[in-house]
This record gives C-alpha cells, sequence and structure tokens, in this order.
C-alpha cells in the first residue's frame, strides 16, 4: 500500500478503538487535545502533520519520544546522497521487523 493511500485509511476513531483508548489518551500522544482529537473523529480534516504523527505513534508504534533531531539529519542526508542504501536498508528494517512480529 503506498504511503498516500495509507494516509488515507487512516481512521482515528477505529484506531483508538481497537487500541482500547480514551480521546484524551490516545490523541495526547500526538500532542492533541482531548477536543481537537474529538472534532478530527467527527469529520474534521486532519492536517497532514497530525495525520502523519497519529500513524507512526499508533500504527507503527514508534516511540516519538525516542527520537533525536540528529537521528532525522542522518535520514535525511543518507536519502540525498545515497538513495539507492537508503531504499535497501528501509527494505531490510521492514523485513526486519515482519520477522520479529
Amino acid at each position: 500500500m503506498s504511503t498516500e493511500k495509507a494516509q488515507e485509511s487512516i481512521i482515528p476513531r477505529d484506531i483508538r478503538h481497537r487500541l482500547g483508548l480514551n480521546q484524551r489518551e490516545f490523541w495526547s500522544q500526538v500532542g492533541v487535545t482531548q477536543s481537537g482529537g474529538s472534532r478530527y473523529e467527527s469529520g474534521r480534516t486532519m492536517p497532514k502533520p497530525v495525520r502523519e504523527l497519529l500513524r507512526l505513534v499508533h500504527v507503527e508504534q514508534i516511540d516519538i519520544q525516542r527520537i533525536r533531531h540528529e537521528d532525522l539529519e542522518v535520514i535525511e542526508y543518507l536519502k540525498e546522497s545515497d538513495p539507492d542504501l537508503f531504499k535497501s536498508l528501509k527494505k531490510s528494517a521492514r523485513a526486519r521487523n515482519k520477522k520479529a512480529n
């Protein structure tokens, strides 16, 4: 599934229910208030950065507290300087994660 299609298919209420979280617990993990999250769940358009954070935290299960700015700089450098190596490493990491699950 392409990233764009994955983003479109993110339905916050369904993900929250599947995880067994209330709105405050669910939305606070991505820096959104309960009332803001309620509006998104009711159909208000969710900004792309919020949708991406939701995907990373609740779908990919990434602890964003552990991501450092330096890590992001290395990723961007690798993507720009050696895109083939970046793609290969990304593919290997996904395969490893699938194997672990």
